[in-house]
This record gives structure tokens, C-alpha cells and sequence, in this order.
């Protein structure tokens, strides 16, 4: 395994960190998530993220059961906090009653007493922000969470974000955004305002929900078991599965086996090519997967391979600008 720093502050990460949206606690039995997760301690993978709202709180407990009885000190615990946790007006969002309570049921379910970094899972705008920085800031003060992040902000809200918590003396060091050869929105815009203000990106979907190892095919069902055919995973998709998108990822096929790497690890390894990214978050069903997906840790892709794989994703390619000419597409 690599590592990298989280944006400039002090905290060190593992290259690929794994994250348990959609499979813990609803896509797969947790026998099945306990033994991703010893997989991924086994090949190194210290930091570990998920969320509250994950599995309807479920898949916290499960990833609080699988880290039972290791060295705390050891890895690094991300949650985050923002989307509704139960029938209440103030069961969601950003305001302070919302926060410091549901940092006291992740911390319960987490069998913690404090998470490496709390991120709010998306911005507020029926909370003044000044509200949510401060009881983010009263959280790390009362150590409950050693560091502040968000989770797709956009430029503009990060610079707001960063400016309150400088005045707050608050360590709020990280953004995770959506990010892949598909998927290329925040180049333009947030990684430029994270850089400035010191943040991190933890990457999620770096597989763009598994079409980048592959496996889907053009004019072909979806594979039995796959995302794409789980009820809450292919909600996500429906732009991914366009048959344009998915030919044109079937011509990554030889420039992967030229590097040497599964699609997978292809796709992984270019992610982490980008200096502002810290980590990058994969998921699993099962532990051959982890086991393939680390060893994109470390690797270099070299100048020419990565023109090549824009030459191939070109058209299918979401960014800022495609995004910001045809709303229609948004997905």
C-alpha cells in the first residue's frame, strides 16, 4: 500500500480506501462485508469510510462490527452526516440539534469514541452555514471528530466553507467528490478552490459503479449479481449503461493489458494520477475484489497512455463544461 496526506494537514491515508455505500447491510450478507473488510486490512487499507444514512444506519454497524477489536489508533474512520436518519424535520440537513446528535449515533454504531474525519454530506442551504461550521468546530473541540470535511460541494461553498473555518480554528481539510475517466466535473472548478484552501479529494465511484472494470457489455443484460441489477445501485447508472459509453469502454480493454493491469486497476491508477486526490474509495462484494483493486496503489501511467485514454473516452466524457451545455444529460 501507499499513502498520501489528506489535503495539507498532517493526517496520512491509505492511496485506496474502502467504503461501504450500497453493499453493507443491504447488497450483501455481512459475512460476506466482514471478510472485504479483513481483506482490506489484510492488504493494507488503513482508512475506512461510510455514512449514517448508508443502509438506513445499518451499514455504520456493520463496518463498526468488522473493525471490532482493531488497534484504534491504527486506521482511519470517515463518516458523514447531512441526508434524513429518521421521520423528524430534524432528522436531516446541517443544523447544530442534527449534527451533535448524529455524531453520537454514528459514534454508537461505530463502536468508537471519536472518527478520524466528519463530513457533511452535502451542503445545507436551509442552515446558515455559520451554524453547521460552528457545531462541526464544537465537535472537534469535545473530540469527537479529529477533522472537518464535505462531500460534493462546489467551489464556491468549499472557499465559504474554508473561510469560516479558518476563523474558527477548525481542521477542515478534505472534499469527496464523484470522480473517474467518465465522470471529470470537478477538475475545472473544485479542485482548483481545494487546492487553494488545502483540501484533500477522497474520491468515490472511481469504477463509475463498476462499468469501468468491463463487465457491462453493449447490447448485453447486465451480469447476474452486478450493481445494475440491485435495486438501489442502478439508480445510479442509467447514463453509464448507454450502450455509446459502454462500447467506448470496451476499447480500454488492450490499453490495460498493454500497462499490465486489470480494467480495474486501469481505472483506479488513473484517479490517483490526479496530485489533489488523497484517496481513492472502492467498494466490494466480495474479497478478490480488494485483492485486485490495491494494486493500482503506487502505480505510474505514463503520459501517452493517459492521451490515449482520452482519446477513447472523449465524447462519453462528463465534464464541468459538457455539463453546463447540455442539462439534459445531467444524470
Amino acid at each position: 500500500m501507499h499513502f498520501r496526506h489528506l489535503g495539507r494537514s498532517g493526517l496520512v491515508v491509505s492511496e485506496i480506501s474502502y467504503g461501504n455505500w450500497i453493499t453493507h447491510g443491504s447488497q450483501v450478507e455481512e459475512e460476506a462485508a466482514l471478510a472485504c473488510v479483513r481483506a482490506a486490512l489484510d492488504v493494507g487499507i488503513t482508512t475506512f469510510d461510510t455514512a449514517d444514512v448508508y443502509a438506513g444506519t445499518k451499514a455504520e454497524e456493520v463496518l463498526g462490527r468488522a473493525l471490532k477489536g482493531q488497534r484504534r489508533a491504527g486506521y482511519e474512520l470517515f463518516t458523514k452526516v447531512y441526508w434524513p436518519t429518521g421521520p423528524g424535520k430534524n432528522d436531516r440537513g446541517l443544523s447544530r440539534k442534527h449534527i451533535l446528535e448524529s455524531i453520537d449515533g454514528s459514534l454508537r454504531r461505530l463502536q468508537t469514541d471519536y472518527v478520524d474525519l466528519y463530513q457533511a454530506h452535502r451542503f445545507d442551504f436551509e442552515t446558515p452555514l455559520e451554524e453547521t461550521m460552528l457545531a462541526f468546530a464544537d465537535l472537534v473541540r469535545q473530540g469527537k471528530a479529529l477533522y472537518i470535511g464535505v462531500s460534493e460541494w462546489t467551489a464556491e461553498q468549499i472557499r465559504q466553507g474554508a473561510a469560516l473555518a479558518r476563523e474558527l480554528r477548525v481542521p477542515f481539510i478534505s472534499n469527496q467528490p464523484q470522480y473517474s475517466m467518465l465522470w471529470r466535473v470537478i477538475e475545472s472548478k473544485v479542485i482548483p478552490a481545494s487546492d487553494t484552501e488545502g483540501l484533500g479529494q477522497i474520491v468515490w465511484s472511481p469504477l463509475a459503479q463498476g462499468v469501468l472494470t468491463g463487465k457491462y457489455l453493449p447490447g448485453k443484460p447486465p451480469p447476474a449479481g452486478s450493481r445494475a441489477t440491485d435495486p438501489m445501485g442502478s439508480r445510479f447508472m442509467t447514463r453509464l449503461l448507454a450502450d455509446e459509453v459502454l462500447t467506448r469502454v470496451q476499447q480500454l480493454q488492450p490499453l490495460a493489458k498493454e500497462a499490465g493491469l486489470s480494467m480495474a486497476q486501469l481505472a483506479i491508477a488513473w484517479v490517483l494520477q490526479n496530485k489533489s486526490v488523497s484517496s481513492a474509495i472502492i467498494g466490494a462484494t466480495r474479497p478478490e475484489q480488494v485483492h485486485d483493486n490495491v494494486k493500482a496503489a503506487g502505480v505510474k501511467l505514463e503520459a501517452e497512455l493517459l492521451r490515449r485514454i482520452d482519446a477513447v473516452l472523449g465524447p462519453v466524457v462528463q465534464s464541468d463544461a459538457a455539463l453546463t451545455e447540455s442539462p439534459s444529460k445531467r444524470p
